[in-house]
C-alpha cells in the first residue's frame, strides 16, 4: 500500500451545528503512521455465576449475539459447573449434578447438564473458559447446608454453604476432573478442547473457599494434574482471585513455579496463564451514582506489577477473570442504589474508558494482557431493566453490549491518539474522574480500515456539557479519492433500548410490536447513512458533538 500525501478535508456532515454555551472544545489527533503494536481483542471474554441460564430462551439468544462478535474467539466462564443439583437456577446458584455416589460410595458421573451447557456455547460460536468447581455435595467435608437461598438484600456471606469446602478425598476429586476432561476430549475433539482455558475454583482468597490457602493449592494441583492427564496440551492457569490477591497470589505463583506438587510429588505446577479479578466501587452520593473506576484500575495496576515481578511469568498471558464496575451482578439497583448505572449509558461509557486503560497499564508494566472478562450475562424471567449487571434484559440488549459490538469492528494495529481532553492515567488511578471529564479515544488500523473509538466519561451520573470534538487524522494510507465513513453512536437516542423503553412508558408487558421496536433500538446504530469523504494531503478533519456518557465509533474504509 502506498503512502500518499492528502489535503485537509472538513467533513461538514459530521458537524451538527454551531458551538453552544454548554459545551467545551476537545481536539483528538490520530496519527495513522504511529502504530503501537497489535490491538488485542481483550474484550472477548464474558461470564456469570449461574451456568444454567445459558440454555434457556434469552440465554441462548444472548450467547448467539456474543458468538457473532468474533465466532470461536469469544469465551465464557461460569461458576457452579460441578455443583450438585438438578440444574434449576437461582440467584448466584446453578448446578449440573455431575457427581453422585452409589450405596457403596463409588463415583457415579453424569455429563448431561454439562454437555447441554457447553453444546449451547459451541453451537453459537462461544468457547468455554472452564472453571473447575464447586464441590459436589457427596465430596464436601461439610455438605450441610448445601444449597443457599440468597436473594438481593440478604447478607452476601450466606451463599457460602457446603459447595465451598474441601473434598473428603482428593483422589475422588481428581478422578472427577479427569473423567470430565477426558469426556470433553472424546465428545468435542482434542483440537477443540486445546483452545479452552481451564482453571480451578473462584476467588479462593475469600469466602468462596472454606479451606486454607495451602488446602487450595492442594485442590488446585490435583485438578490441574487430572486435566493434563486427560489432555497433556490443555491450557491451564489461575488462580482467579478476588482482587489481585496479594500474599495469597504470590504464594500461589511461588508454589506453581517452585513448590512441590501435591499430586505428582514433582517440583512445580503447570501454569499457562495467570488470572485475577478487578472490580470498581460505585457509591450513591448526593442523590446520584458515583462510579469508582479508580478502585478497579488500582487493582489491575498492582496485579500487573506483581506478575511482572516474576521473570518466569513476564510474558505469560494474563486474563482478568472478572473485570467490572462493581462486585455483585445479582445485586439489583432496586435494592442497591449505587448500582443504578447498569441500564444506561454510564455503564457503556465506563466500559469504554476502562478497557482502554487496562491496555495502557499492560503496556506500562510490559505484561501480556490476553483478556479482560466482563462478568455480566442475563437473568431469566426477571422484570424488564430491573438493574442487574447484565448485557441484556428479557432479550433486549443494553447499551453496554454495543460497546463490544464497537470493539469487534476494530482490528489490526493500535494507532497513537493524543487528546487534550483526556484524564491522565495516573490521575484516574489516584482519584477517578471527578473533576474534568475524560474525553479520549482508542484507534486501530487494519489494511483498508481505520477505526477511532471515542468516549466522554465522568464518574458522576449527572448532566454535563457536551464535548465539541475536532478530530484530526494524519498519515492516512488511503488511495486518492473517496473513503466511506460510518459513525456509530451510543447515547440517549442511539443504540439504547433502555431509553427507548422509558420513552415507551416502561411497559412490563410490551406488545409484540413494542418488543420488536425495542429489539431494533438495542442494536448498534449509526448516526446516519454512510458518508462519502474525500481525503487528500495526508490529513482529514472531522467535527462532531459527543454528549456526556456517549461513545462513538468512526469507521473509515477505502
Amino acid at each position: 500500500m502506498g503512502w500518499i500525501n492528502l489535503a485537509v478535508v472538513v467533513v461538514a456532515a459530521m458537524f451538527t451545528g454551531p458551538v453552544i454555551a454548554d459545551s467545551f472544545p476537545v481536539t483528538l489527533r490520530v496519527d495513522a503512521t504511529n502504530t503501537k503494536g497489535e490491538l488485542k481483542p481483550v474484550w472477548r471474554f464474558f461470564g456469570a455465576d449461574e451456568p444454567n441460564y445459558a440454555y434457556m430462551k434469552d440465554g441462548k439468544k444472548l450467547l448467539a449475539e456474543l458468538g457473532e462478535l468474533a465466532p470461536k474467539h469469544v469465551f465464557f466462564r461460569t461458576h457452579n459447573l460441578l455443583t450438585s443439583g438438578d440444574g434449576t437456577p437461582a440467584f448466584k446458584w446453578g448446578s449440573s449434578g455431575a457427581y453422585n455416589e452409589d450405596a457403596q460410595g463409588n463415583p457415579v458421573y453424569s455429563w448431561t447438564i454439562l454437555d447441554r451447557i457447553f453444546d449451547t456455547y459451541l453451537e453459537r460460536g462461544v468457547r468455554p473458559y472452564v472453571q473447575i468447581g464447586f464441590m459436589p455435595k457427596e465430596l464436601s467435608v461439610k455438605p450441610e447446608p448445601y444449597q443457599h437461598s440468597w436473594k438481593p438484600g440478604d447478607r452476601y456471606d450466606t451463599i457460602y454453604t457446603g459447595w465451598a469446602y474441601p473434598p473428603t478425598d482428593h483422589r475422588k476429586w481428581a478422578d472427577l476432573v479427569f473423567h470430565w476432561a477426558k469426556h470433553c476430549v472424546e465428545k468435542y475433539g482434542r483440537a477443540e478442547v486445546e483452545t479452552w482455558y481451564w482453571e480451578v475454583w473462584n476467588e479462593a482468597n475469600i469466602g468462596y473457599w472454606r479451606g486454607t490457602p495451602a488446602e487450595f493449592r492442594k485442590l488446585h494441583d490435583y485438578a490441574i494434574d487430572a486435566v493434563r492427564r486427560a489432555l497433556p496440551t490443555a491450557k491451564v492457569g489461575g488462580p482467579d482471585t478476588a482482587g489481585h490477591g496479594g500474599k495469597f497470589t504470590r504464594d500461589f505463583l511461588e508454589h506453581c513455579l517452585r513448590g512441590t506438587n501435591h499430586a505428582t510429588g514433582k517440583i512445580g505446577t503447570p501454569i499457562d496463564f495467570v488470572s485475577f479479578h478487578a472490580k470498581g466501587a460505585p457509591q450513591f452520593v448526593e442523590g446520584h451514582v458515583r462510579m469508582g473506576i479508580a478502585a478497579q484500575l488500582r487493582t489491575i495496576d498492582e496485579g500487573f506489577r506483581m506478575i511482572a515481578s516474576f521473570p518466569e511469568l513476564k510474558n505469560k498471558p494474563i486474563v482478568i477473570g472478572e473485570s467490572d464496575p462493581d462486585g455483585c451482578a445479582a445485586c439489583s439497583a432496586q435494592v442497591y442504589p449505587q448500582n443504578g448505572y447498569r441500564n444506561g449509558t454510564l455503564y457503556s461509557s465506563y466500559t469504554a474508558a476502562s478497557f482502554a486503560r487496562k491496555q495502557d497499564l499492560a503496556e506500562r508494566h510490559g505484561v501480556n494482557l490476553e483478556g479482560a472478562l466482563t462478568w455480566a450475562f442475563e437473568f431469566e424471567d426477571q422484570p424488564y431493566f430491573a438493574g442487574f449487571r447484565t448485557l441484556a434484559s428479557n432479550g433486549l440488549d443494553k447499551p453496554v453490549l454495543n460497546v463490544f459490538r464497537m470493539f469487534a469492528r476494530m482490528s489490526g494495529q493500535r494507532v497513537a491518539v493524543d487528546s487534550n481532553g483526556t484524564a491522565p492515567l495516573d490521575e484516574i488511578i489516584r482519584g477517578g474522574v471527578r473533576g474534568k471529564p475524560d474525553v479520549s479515544a482508542l484507534a486501530s488500523l487494519d489494511q483498508n480500515k481505520l477505526c477511532v473509538f471515542a468516549w466522554h466519561y465522568h464518574d458522576d451520573d449527572v448532566a454535563g456539557p457536551e464535548a465539541e470534538v475536532e478530530m484530526v487524522l494524519t498519515g492516512l494510507p488511503i488511495a486518492r479519492g473517496e473513503a466511506k465513513l460510518r459513525h456509530f453512536r451510543i447515547d440517549e437516542d442511539h443504540s439504547n433500548a433502555f431509553a427507548a423503553w422509558k420513552r415507551m412508558g416502561s411497559p412490563q408487558a410490551p406488545t409484540s410490536e413494542q418488543y420488536a421496536q425495542l429489539e431494533r433500538a438495542g442494536q448498534l446504530t449509526p448516526m446516519s447513512g454512510p458518508e462519502t469523504a474525500r481525503v487528500a494531503g495526508g490529513k482529514a478533519t472531522l467535527k462532531f458533538r459527543l454528549p456526556r456518557q456517549a461513545v462513538s465509533l468512526l469507521q473509515f474504509t477505502w
